[in-house]
C-alpha cells in the first residue's frame, strides 16, 4: 500500500472519529447542540450517502480506466492432426500427428489508447454529478435550516402575543364584575388565545420537520438534539458572473457535466473512428508425428483484420454519425441551460430586492406604527378610557402585521435559496 493511500486511510478515519465524538457529545448533552449553517453544509458534504455514492462511481471508473489497455487472454488447444479414422491400417507416414496450437489476439494500439481516454473521461462525468448533487442537497439543507429559523421567530411572536391576550383576559375577568367590560369580548379573547395556540403547535410541527430533514441530509441519529441559529441574517448578494456566459458555465455544474458528456460522447465517437484499423492476431502450431520416421512440423501465421470493407464499415460508420448529432443536441441543449438560467436569475434579482424593500417598510413603518397604536389603546384601556374590543383589534393588526412580516421573510430566504441554488454559491 503506497504511502498517499495510507494518509488518505487515516484522514478517513480521523474524520469518523471526530463525528463519533461530536455525536458521543451531543447525546451526553441535556439541550440541543446550536449548530451554524456551515457546519450543517460540511457534513452534508462528509456524511450524506448520496454523495458516497457518486464517490463510489468515480472510484469504479478509475479501476475501468486501469483495465482499458489490456490484451485478450491467449487461446492454447491440442488435437489431433490428419489423423485416419479407426479400422484402417495406414502406412508409418499416414498416421498423423498430435498437434498442439497457441493463438493470440494483438489489439492495434492506437485503438487502446482511444479506449483509455474515453473511460478515463467517465469518471469526470460522475465528479460532476457529485458536484451538482451536492448542489442540490446544500439547496435542501438552506431551505430546512431557514425555515426553521423563521419558524423560531414566529414561535417567538407567538408566545409575545399569548402573553399579551392573557394580560387581556386577566384584566377583562378582574373589571367584569363591575361592570367594566363585556362577557363578549372576554370569550372573543379566549378565542384568540386559542388561535395562538393553534398556531404555536402548527410552528412547532414545522420545527419538528426541519430539524428532522437536517438530521437526514447529515446522516446523523434521530435522537441527537439540535438548535439552529436563531440570530443568523442573511442578506441578498448579486453575483458577478450572472450576465457573463463563460462564467456563469464554469459556475454550474449540470452545465459542467453535460460538457464533460459530451467530451465523453466525442472521445466515444473518436474510439468508433478507430474501428476502422486493422487488428493482428498470431497462431502457431506445432504436430509431432504419431508414425515412426516423420518429422515434427510446424505452422505459424499472422493475420490481420480488413475493417474497412463494405460489408464491415457500414456499422461503425453509422455509430460515428448518429453520435455526431448526439454532442450537437447536448451542445444546444447546454445553451438552453445557460440562457434559461440567466434569465432566472436576473427575474429573481429584481424580486428579491423588492422583497428586501417590503421587509424595510415592514420594520420602519408598518411594525412600529401598529406597536404604537396597540401600545396607545392598551395604555388607554388600563386607565379605563378604552373597551376590551378596540384593545383586541389593536392587537390583531399588530399580530397578524408581526407574522406577515415573518411570512414575508421566510419567503425571501427561499428565494435566496433559489438564487444560491442557481448560482451554486
Amino acid at each position: 500500500m503506497s504511502s498517499k493511500m495510507k494518509l488518505k486511510i487515516m484522514k478517513a478515519e480521523m474524520k469518523n472519529i471526530q463525528w463519533a465524538v461530536l455525536l458521543l457529545a451531543f447525546s451526553l448533552t441535556a439541550r440541543a447542540q446550536v449548530i451554524s449553517l456551515d457546519s450543517v453544509l460540511r457534513a452534508i458534504d462528509e456524511r450524506n450517502p448520496m454523495l458516497k455514492e457518486y464517490d463510489s462511481r468515480v472510484k469504479a471508473q478509475q479501476a475501468y480506466t486501469a483495465g482499458a489497455k489490456g490484451w485478450m487472454a491467449p487461446m492454447v488447444g491440442a488435437g489431433t492432426f490428419m489423423t485416419p479414422y479407426p479400422g484402417q491400417n495406414p502406412e508409418e507416414a499416414s498416421k498423423g500427428s498430435l498437434m498442439i496450437s497457441v493463438e493470440q489476439n494483438i489489439p492495434n494500439p492506437a485503438k487502446q489508447a482511444a479506449n483509455e481516454r474515453y473511460f478515463a473521461s467517465r469518471s469526470a462525468v460522475e465528479e460532476q454529478g457529485r458536484a451538482r448533487q451536492a448542489n442540490v442537497l446544500r439547496a435542501e439543507a438552506r431551505s430546512a435550516y431557514y425555515r426553521w429559523v423563521v419558524a423560531e421567530k414566529r414561535l417567538a411572536v407567538l408566545k409575545h402575543s399569548d402573553a399579551i391576550i392573557d394580560l387581556m383576559l386577566k384584566l377583562a375577568r378582574l373589571r367584569y364584575p363591575y361592570n367594566q367590560g363585556s362577557l363578549g369580548s372576554i370569550y372573543k379573547a379566549e378565542g384568540r388565545q386559542h388561535e395562538i395556540q393553534n398556531m404555536t403547535l402548527m410552528t412547532q410541527g414545522e420545527i419538528e420537520e426541519a430539524r428532522s430533514r437536517l438530521r437526514a441530509l447529515m446522516n446523523i441519529p434521530a435522537e441527537v438534539p439540535l438548535m439552529v441559529d436563531t440570530t443568523l441574517r442573511t442578506r441578498f448578494l448579486a453575483t458577478t458572473f450572472a450576465s457573463d456566459t463563460a462564467a456563469l458555465a464554469s459556475q454550474r455544474s449540470d452545465v459542467r457535466q453535460l460538457e464533460k458528456t459530451i467530451e465523453v460522447m466525442r472521445l466515444q465517437q473518436q474510439l468508433q473512428q478507430y474501428q476502422a484499423k486493422p487488428e493482428f492476431k498470431v497462431r502457431f502450431d506445432h504436430m509431432q508425428p504419431l508414425g515412426a520416421g516423420m518429422p515434427t512440423q510446424f505452422t505459424a501465421m499472422a493475420m490481420v483484420s480488413i475493417p474497412i470493407a463494405p460489408w464491415s464499415s457500414k456499422m461503425y460508420k453509422a455509430e460515428v454519425k448518429g453520435m455526431s448529432h448526439d454532442i450537437e443536441a447536448m451542445r444546444r441543449g447546454r445553451e438552453a441551460i445557460i440562457v434559461e438560467t440567466k434569465g432566472m436569475m436576473a427575474g429573481m434579482a429584481a424580486q428579491l430586492t423588492r422583497m428586501e424593500q417590503q421587509l424595510e417598510n415592514y420594520q420602519d413603518r408598518i411594525l412600529p406604527a401598529l406597536r404604537r397604536n396597540y401600545e396607545a389603546t392598551m395604555a388607554a384601556y388600563e386607565e379605563n378610557r378604552e373597551q376590551l374590543p378596540m384593545v383586541i383589534d389593536g392587537w390583531e393588526a399588530m399580530n397578524m402585521a408581526q407574522l406577515e412580516y415573518t411570512e414575508k421573510l421566510g419567503e425571501y430566504y427561499q428565494m435566496i435559496v433559489r438564487y444560491e441554488k442557481e448560482a451554486e454559491r
